[in-house]
């Protein structure tokens, strides 16, 4: 587990699974891929069989040794619900979640479909626990249908991350979604992104209330165009679904 992430709406990050393939455009520059693939043959690395798909079965008791709540992007390196890992294993990761249950994890995909089954099978259509935070990845109009699929979880805690955004979304109905990160594509090979999609989806959150983070523009790096729409950073964040021990985390010791 990685104890810090420079990703700005996470704390850190916990990889039980790594490695995926890719099932859409918003992968065809996969960062992670990028990152796997260059240790790949390298004795004793982490990543030494590439970005290869591969279970870690000795990370599933991580979290619960980490005492200080922190918000835990679940498989930064790897997708969950890929179609070739098996359900036992995802009810371990699901099993370990809700045993450290003060931290919030934020689990995303571009699995949509999978995920709404398995979470109505396991929670047998009940609320998902408001400390497990469910998304999904839409890089474009073509991708919306993965929003309906995240609408039908029965989960307060549900997230959108348009990024890397490759296009319009259309006009979306996000009544229920709870938060919405967009961001440019990075890298090498960094598609662009106009600015009247990132406008679109700023102004359907306002309208449906979902809380708005603009993460960055992109560019050969992350940081390379900065984060500034119309002037200013959009910091968005659901704090309505935050879980109280992050919350009382935050606080000053003095407060």
């Amino acid at each position: 587990m990685a104890q810090k992430s420079d990703i700005e709406w996470t704390d850190a990050t916990w990889n039980p699974v790594t490695g995926c393939t890719k099932v859409g455009p918003g992968c065809d520059n996969c960062y992670a891929e990028r990152f796997a693939e260059h240790w790949r043959g390298i004795p004793g690395h982490p990543y030494e069989q590439g970005f290869d798909l591969t279970l870690w079965p000795s990370r599933l008791k991580q979290p619960v040794l980490w005492k200080k709540p922190r918000m835990i992007f679940v498989n930064s390196m790897s997708d969950l619900f890929h179609k070739d890992i098996d359900r036992t294993f995802i009810d371990a990761v699901f099993d370990a979640m809700e045993l450290a249950d003060w931290h919030a994890y934020q689990v995303l995909t571009k699995r949509s479909s999978l995920m709404r089954n398995y979470v109505r099978k396991r929670y047998h259509g009940g609320p998902v626990p408001r400390h497990i935070w469910l998304g999904v990845s839409v890089e474009d109009a073509a991708h919306a249908s993965r929003i309906e699929h995240l609408k039908q979880i029965n989960s307060d805690a549900r997230f959108i991350s348009f990024e890397p955004l490759l296009g319009p979304v259309g006009n979306v109905d996000l009544h229920g979604v709870a938060w919405a990160i967009v961001g440019g594509e990075s890298g090498p090979r960094a598609r662009p992104m106009d600015e009247s999609w990132v406008r679109q989806i700023r102004d359907m959150c306002g309208r449906d209330d979902v809380a708005f983070f603009f993460k960055q523009w992109g560019g050969a790096r992350p940081k390379s165009g900065g984060r500034l729409l119309d002037g200013e950073e959009w910091n968005g964040f659901p704090w309505q679904i935050v879980p109280e021990p992050i919350i009382r985390a935050l606080q000053p010791e003095d407060a």
